[in-house]
């Protein structure tokens, strides 16, 4: 069932800087309107064409102690995705997204195959047996991205000079409700800073079905 939270304002803060590089590291911080720190908000830069993973491109989510993990999640399109099950009871992974759309059957251990997300978008995990194992994958068509730390906090490290979609996505918004920002770099720009604040409704999906 979904909840409905409280109107919340949200800023993003931007700021860059390696001085006379083609190439410049960007760091993000996103905070509430108080300045309090979000961590696990994905952040990602868009280039004008798509970036796609080089062949073999692989990554884990994990399933423990009835949890996924991480159970937040970013992966570059192209990208293979392994889903072992480290629990001693068996689970079945499924997604319904548009993005991905697939399912697991019952199993202990590691599947033989894993699932290639070659499509941009949210993709919302689910167990069929265990209604409370909710995970995120936001699949991007871009290498440059980073999730917060506690601090709130990203880091997306040599970004080439260029125009951009900056975005920024948390499990409290749906695909369609993530921050947005026009971004351009000059060659050997030495700072960028930028505010960007938003109001959303924070609602937070309690299964993969309710999500999609």
């Amino acid at each position: 069932m979904l909840r409905r939270r409280p109107t919340a304002w949200w800023a993003l803060a931007l700021t860059c800087a390696t001085p006379f590089v083609a190439a410049a590291d960007l760091t993000v911080h996103v905070e509430t309107a108080a300045g309090a720190p979000i961590a696990d908000a994905i952040v990602y830069a868009v280039p004008a064409a798509p970036i796609h993973a080089a062949p073999g491109a692989r990554y884990v989510i994990d399933q423990i102690d009835r949890h996924f993990v991480p159970r937040v999640n970013v992966v570059q399109a192209g990208t293979a995705v392994d889903f072992p099950n480290s629990d001693n009871i068996r689970h079945s992974v499924y997604s319904f997204s548009p993005a991905r759309v697939f399912s697991l059957k019952l199993y202990a251990g590691k599947p033989t195959d894993p699932v290639l997300f070659d499509k941009a978008g949210l993709v919302v995990l689910g167990c069929n047996i265990h209604d409370s194992m909710v995970a995120w994958l936001l699949v991007v068509d871009t290498p440059y991205f980073a999730r917060t730390d506690r601090a709130g906090i990203a880091l997306l490290p040599k970004l080439p000079s260029g125009d951009y979609s900056l975005r920024a996505w948390h499990a409290s918004l749906t695909e369609d409700e993530q921050i947005v920002q026009p971004l351009h770099l000059e060659p050997g720009a030495a700072a960028l800073a930028h505010t960007l604040h938003i109001s959303a409704p924070l609602d937070g999906p309690e299964s993969p079905a309710k999500a999609q």
